[in-house]
């Protein structure tokens, strides 16, 4: 039996398993499908104080870091929880793997949210993308699309601006009002970033006999945009599926820390009401981890 089962390899987790480990607590890491959750497909982080690189080089260090304390970490996704704080927590994986433990670290972040329009599911993958970290390179030196107005899209504009003959921004707003002021003026300075405002999307068909896979994308208005690629970045839902009913979630399926049993926390995007940064997961992290310490130390 592990003494703390950490669910997510993202900040908040890593850092809830470099708090528990090194207070000598048995701990496990269940990691997911990547190492660093969305943090991993950050090129570049600026605002992350004493770090200069990028988002994976920072969670290879962070898993390095609570692994010399005696963390296991392994990844796997949690498939679903049952018992109790009493009996244990039995945390079975998508790999039928089971593992019981004294407490329960919930860090399983938040994934982009899906693009929800005609050919949209069609051409994932195929021209339409959620990761432009992961798949900007195969685009150098076309033309890409970029749907959404806050940071994430910015920021991945940007990213492609270095790589594609041109990116164009639409938003279904007039303004970039929930992106950062350094963002809006860095985009406003490239010269191969347009801005398409009060523009949203219908419909995503593949442009007829075009030999390099060319999509035609129809906004609500009937305009038509060809582009090689669409990348999407309109937001993200918490990673909760495999919670049962009885857990409280809010419309974006995140946690409050009240809506859980003795001995569970809550850390990360995955935790209601918190800003999506790196900081902060880290900041949950860190109490959840304490919390979970205090916990096992009086029982």
């Amino acid at each position: 039996m592990y003494d703390v089962i950490i669910l997510g390899s993202g900040p908040a987790g890593l850092t809830a398993a470099l708090y528990t480990a090194r207070a000598n607590k048995k701990t496990i890491v269940l990691g997911g499908d990547r190492l660093g959750g969305q943090m991993a497909g950050i090129a570049t982080l600026e605002n992350y104080p004493g770090w200069a690189g990028s988002g994976f080089e920072l969670a290879q260090f962070m898993q390095k870091q609570c692994e010399t304390f005696g963390a296991t970490v392994k990844f796997i996704s949690a498939k679903n929880i049952t018992g109790d704080a009493e009996n244990g927590y039995r945390v079975l994986c998508d790999n039928d793997e089971e593992f019981v433990g004294k407490t329960v670290i919930i860090a399983t972040g938040a994934s982009p949210r899906k693009l929800e329009i005609e050919g949209a599911r069609e051409f994932m993958g195929r021209g339409v993308s959620y990761c432009a970290t992961c798949d900007g390179f195969f685009y150098s030196g076309k033309n890409v699309v970029v749907m959404g107005g806050g940071n994430s899209a910015l920021n991945d504009a940007l990213y492609l601006a270095d790589l594609a003959k041109n990116v164009k921004i639409v938003y279904r707003k007039s303004a970039f009002t929930r992106a950062e002021a350094v963002l809006r003026e860095r985009v406003e300075a490239r010269d191969n970033i347009e801005c398409l405002f009060n523009t949203d999307l219908a419909k995503i068909a593949a442009k007829p006999d075009s030999e390099d896979g060319e999509l035609i994308i129809t906004t609500t208005d009937g305009a038509e945009i060809v582009a090689d690629g669409l990348f999407v970045a309109i937001g993200h839902e918490a990673n909760t599926d495999y919670l049962t009913e009885d857990v409280k979630r809010d419309a974006l399926g995140r946690i409050a820390p009240d809506a859980l049993p003795a001995g569970m926390y809550v850390a990360g995007d995955v935790h209601s009401e918190l800003k999506m940064q790196i900081a902060t997961a880290v900041g949950t992290g860190c109490s959840a981890a304490m919390d979970a310490i205090l916990y096992l130390n009086k029982n």
